[in-house]
C-alpha cells in the first residue's frame, strides 16, 4: 500500500534502501530495547555505515552532500518502518549550523571523522531548567580565559549525552543585562564530551521518561573548552542556533509524518482483517472514517513538509513553512496514533502490537522541540502581525 506519491519521488532509492535496512531491526528490537531503556546501537551503526547520517555533509568531507529534502526522507522513512529515528536525527540537524557558520579548519577536522562514525554528535546542548523556550534566558556563561572559555552552568532535555562524542552548546559570553539586545551575547562551541567527562568538569545524569529518549541532564563545572571550539563569531550564536532550528523541525515533521504513514497503515491492515458481528470492522464507517481523516490530515503536513524542505534548500526563509510543518505534522501523527489505538481496542495497549510504543515516542512532539503552542504564537506574531503574547 502507498500511502502518499512522495513514496515515489526523486528519493524513492534512498526510500527503499531505508527499508530494507529498517527490515532488519523489527519491533521484537525495538520492544526489548524499550523494556531495557537501551540505546539502539546497533541500528545507529547501520545507518552510519550505509552512510544515511552523513547526508548532508559535503562530498568533500566524506558525506553525500544531498539537501534537506533527502534527510527528511529518510526519517520519514524510518518512523514509517517502525523504527527510531530518535536516537540519531540530531546528527542530521546539527550538520546546518557547523557548515553554515564553523570555520574551514573545523570543517576538515570533525566532519569527515563524523561521516565515517569515528566521531558523533548527537548533543545538543540549549535548553535549561529555568529558561525552557525562553532561550535568551538561559544562564550557562562560557567566561573567556586567554586562549580558553570556562564554562560552567547546566543543560535539561539534552538527548544522547551519553552516547555522543561531541556536543553543539549555547552559552552566555556576555551577561543579559550587558548585551545590546537579549539575543546577543550568546556563542555557539562544540564541547569535546569525552575528554570534559574524563577531567571531571562534565557530568551527565539520565531522566528516565515515558519513551526510550536516552535524554539526561548535563552540568559544567569550570569545564574548558579550546577558543579554537567556538563557531562563528563570539556573540552571535543564537542566530546560528535559529538557522538549524528550521532544519530540526522539518526534520522532526518529516518524523511526524513517517509515524503517521505507519499508524495509519497499521489501522487499515487491522481494520480489514478484523472480523466482529461477521465481518471486517473497516466496513463500519464508524472505524473507517477516522482512518481516512487522519490520513487527509497526514497528506496535508507532508505538503507542507516538502514545501519548508524545497525553500530550505533555495536558501529562502522558511521560519513560518517549518514551523507550520512542525505543527501540522505532529498533530497528524497523534491524531493517526489515537486512530490506531482505538481501531486496535484492547491490543492497542498490548506491547506486541507496537502501537502503544509507537504513540508515546510520537506524542513527545507536541512538546519537543518546540511546544505546539509556542508555534501558534510565533505565527499570530510574525505572520499574522498580532500583538506579542508573551
Amino acid at each position: 500500500m502507498i500511502l502518499s506519491p512522495f513514496d515515489n519521488d526523486e528519493h524513492a532509492e534512498i526510500r527503499e534502501g531505508v527499508r530494507r535496512l529498517c527490515a532488519g531491526f523489527p519491533g521484537e528490537y525495538w520492544r526489548d530495547l524499550d523494556a531495557k531503556r537501551a540505546y539502539p546501537t546497533a541500528f545507529v551503526q547501520a545507518l552510519t555505515e550505509a552512510g544515511y547520517l552523513s547526508v548532508l555533509i559535503p562530498e568533500e568531507y566524506g558525506g553525500s552532500g544531498l539537501g534537506l529534502g533527502a534527510a527528511a526522507a529518510i526519517l520519514e522513512t524510518i518512523q514509517a518502518e517502525g523504527c527510531n529515528g530518535g536516537a540519531c536525527h540530531a546528527q542530521m540537524y546539527t550538520m546546518g549550523t557547523i557548515l553554515r557558520h564553523g570555520s574551514e579548519e573545523q570543517k576538515q577536522h570533525y566532519l569527515p571523522r563524523i561521516a565515517t562514525g569515528e566521531l558523533r554528535l548527537q548533543a545538543f546542548g540549549v535548553t535549561e531548567p529555568a529558561s525552557g523556550t525562553d532561550t535568551t534566558a538561559l544562564r550557562t556563561f562560557a567566561r573567556r580565559e586567554g586562549d580558553e572559555y570556562v564554562v560552567n552552568g547546566q543543560k535539561i532535555w539534552t538527548s544522547r549525552a551519553e552516547h555522543s562524542d561531541l556536543m553543539l552548546l549555547l552559552a552566555r559570553t556576555t551577561p543579559r543585562d550587558q548585551a545590546a539586545k537579549k539575543t546577543e551575547g550568546l556563542s555557539t562551541f562544540i564541547v569535546d564530551m569525552k575528554k570534559a567527562l574524563a577531567d571531571g568538569s562534565l557530568t551527565i545524569r539520565p531522566i528516565r521518561t515515558m519513551m526510550n529518549h536516552a535524554t539526561t541532564e548535563v552540568f559544567f563545572d569550570n569545564m574548558r573548552i579550546p577558543a579554537a571550539n567556538l563557531l562563528g563569531e563570539e556573540g552571535k550564536g543564537f542566530r546560528y542556533i535559529l538557522s538549524g532550528m528550521n532544519a530540526e523541525r522539518v526534520l522532526i515533521a518529516a518524523e511526524c509524518v513517517g509515524d503517521a504513514k505507519w499508524f495509519t497503515r497499521k489501522s487499515v491492515d487491522y481494520a480489514r482483517e478484523r472480523q466482529v458481528f461477521g465481518k471486517a470492522i473497516g466496513g463500519n464507517q464508524g472505524v473507517s472514517f477516522p482512518i481516512a481523516r487522519a490520513y487527509a490530515n497526514m497528506r496535508a503536513a507532508e505538503l507542507m513538509v516538502h514545501e519548508a524542505a524545497r525553500l530550505y534548500e533555495k536558501g529562502i526563509p522558511n521560519g513560518a513553512e517549518a514551523n507550520m510543518a512542525k505543527l501540522l505534522a505532529a498533530d497528524a501523527s497523534v491524531e493517526a496514533g489515537n486512530v490506531c489505538i482505538q481501531t486496535h481496542g484492547g491490543f492497542g495497549f498490548a506491547e506486541e502490537y507496537d502501537v502503544e510504543r509507537k504513540f508515546r515516542e510520537t506524542r513527545l512532539y507536541q512538546v519537543a522541540p518546540i511546544s505546539t503552542n509556542l508555534i501558534m504564537s510565533f505565527l499570530a506574531e510574525h505572520v499574522l502581525g498580532m500583538p506579542r503574547s508573551y
